[in-house]
C-alpha cells in the first residue's frame, strides 16, 4: 500500500503535461504508463505542429514527447512507472495497479485521468481479415518500430489522422490506391488533404467499405458510393486492389475508470461518445480527481497538452502549491485552448463542450 499526493494515469501528452506542471509548481507526482515507454500517440507523430509557439508549432510530436520526458526524469519530485497499468478505482479512492505483472495499491491525494481514447472499428464483411488495421496500428508499426505494413493501402476516413497518416505512408513507399470518407466532405485540414492530392491520390467522400476480399489477407476491397442518409447507392460498387484496408474512423474516450470512481457522465457525440463531466478547472464531479486528454473529447494533441497543464496546476493548486501564481497561469492556459477550438475546425469541439455545460 502506497500513498502519494499526486497520482497522474497515462502518459501521453496530456498526462505528461500533468505531471509537468504539477512538479513545476513543487507538488509530488506518481506517472503511471501502462506502455513500455512514454509519450502516447506523440511517439507516433512525425508531423510538425499547428498552433503556437506555446504548443511547439514548428516541432515534431516524437520530439515533443522527448522534451517533456527529458524534464520530468530531471525533476526529484517526479516519480515515473512504466509498464504501470491502473485497473481499477474504487469508493475509498484507491488505485489498483498492475505493474509488472504485480497486484499494488496506491491511495493518492489527488489524481489526473489521462487515459486517452481507444480505435473505432467499422462494420463490414469480411474486417477481421489480416490486413485490416486501425490508424493508431499503422502509425505505430511504420513510425515507432519502422515496419512496412503494407504496399498498397486503402485509407478510410478524410479526417485529420487519415490524411496525416496517408501521407507517412507515402514517404515510407506505401501506395495509397484511395482515401475515403463517409461524409459530404473531407474533415482535416486543407493543407494535408492538398499535400495528398499534389500526388494523385483521389479522395473520394461519401464512399465506404462494403467488403474486404481475400481468403488469407486483404487482397481487394468493394467501395461503394453513401446516399445523403449514409446507406450504400446500389449499383456504385467498385473494386480497389489493395493489400491493406486502414481504418482512421474516429476515436471513443477511454473513460473505464471514470465509470468505476462513479463520476457523473454524459453522452455528447461531438466529444466522442461518454464523457465525465468537468468543470473548468477539470475536476469531475468526484472532488479530487481530474481529467485531460482525449478521455474528455477527442481533439488535437495540441489541445490535449494544454489540457494537462491546466488539469496538473489545478491539482497541485488543491494540495496548496503555487498559490501565488495560480491566476495568471490559469488565465493563460484557458486563453491556449480558447485559440486552439476558434474558428470552423473548432465547431464540433465547441459545440460539445456548450452541451455539456447546458445538459
Amino acid at each position: 500500500m502506497e500513498h502519494r499526493e499526486i497520482v497522474v494515469v497515462g502518459g501521453g501528452p496530456a498526462g505528461l503535461c500533468a505531471a509537468l506542471q504539477a512538479a513545476r509548481l513543487g507538488a509530488k507526482v506518481l506517472l503511471l504508463e501502462g506502455d513500455d515507454r512514454l509519450g502516447g500517440q506523440l511517439i507516433k507523430q512525425t508531423h510538425m505542429f499547428f498552433g503556437s509557439e506555446k504548443q511547439h508549432a514548428g516541432t515534431r510530436g516524437v520530439d515533443i514527447s522527448a522534451m517533456l520526458v527529458k524534464e520530468l526524469k530531471s525533476m526529484d519530485n517526479v516519480e515515473i512507472r512504466t509498464n504501470a497499468m491502473v485497473i481499477g478505482r474504487y469508493d475509498d479512492g484507491a488505485l489498483t495497479v498492475d505493474e509488472n505483472d504485480e497486484f499494488k495499491l496506491i491511495y493518492p491525494e489527488k489524481v489526473v485521468f489521462a487515459t486517452g481514447a481507444s480505435e473505432k472499428m467499422l462494420m463490414f464483411a469480411n474486417n477481421d481479415l489480416p490486413g485490416v488495421y486501425g490508424a493508431g496500428a499503422v502509425q505505430t508499426l511504420m513510425n515507432v518500430f519502422g515496419v512496412m505494413p503494407a504496399k498498397k493501402v486503402l485509407m478510410v476516413g478524410a479526417g485529420n489522422i487519415g490524411l496525416i497518416v496517408s501521407y507517412q505512408l507515402m514517404q515510407a513507399g506505401v501506395e495509397i490506391a484511395a482515401i475515403l470518407d463517409a461524409g459530404p466532405q473531407i474533415g482535416g485540414y486543407l493543407v494535408h488533404a492538398s499535400k495528398i492530392r499534389r500526388a494523385g491520390v483521389p479522395i473520394l467522400t461519401r464512399h465506404s467499405v462494403k467488403e474486404a476480399i481475400g481468403t488469407d489477407m486483404v487482397e481487394a476491397a468493394v467501395i461503394t458510393q453513401l446516399d445523403e442518409s449514409w446507406q450504400p447507392i446500389e449499383g456504385t460498387e467498385k473494386t480497389i486492389e489493395c493489400d491493406a484496408i486502414c481504418l482512421a474512423v474516429g476515436l471513443s474516450p477511454f473513460a473505464d475508470l471514470f465509470w468505476q470512481a462513479g463520476c457523473e457522465m454524459k453522452f455528447i457525440p461531438e466529444l466522442g461518445g461518454h464523457v465525465p463531466s468537468r468543470d473548468e478547472n477539470m475536476e469531475t464531479s468526484i472532488e479530487g480527481i481530474y481529467l485531460a486528454g482525449d478521455v474528455g473529447g477527442i481533439e488535437e494533441a495540441s489541445a490535449a497538452m494544454v489540457e494537462g497543464y491546466l488539469a496538473g496546476l489545478n491539482a497541485a493548486v488543491s494540495l496548496g502549491y503555487g498559490l501565488a501564481e495560480a491566476e495568471g497561469l490559469r488565465a493563460d492556459l484557458k486563453d491556449q485552448l480558447n485559440d486552439l477550438r476558434s474558428g470552423p475546425v473548432g465547431d464540433k469541439i465547441r459545440s460539445g463542450l456548450a452541451k455539456l455545460q447546458d445538459d
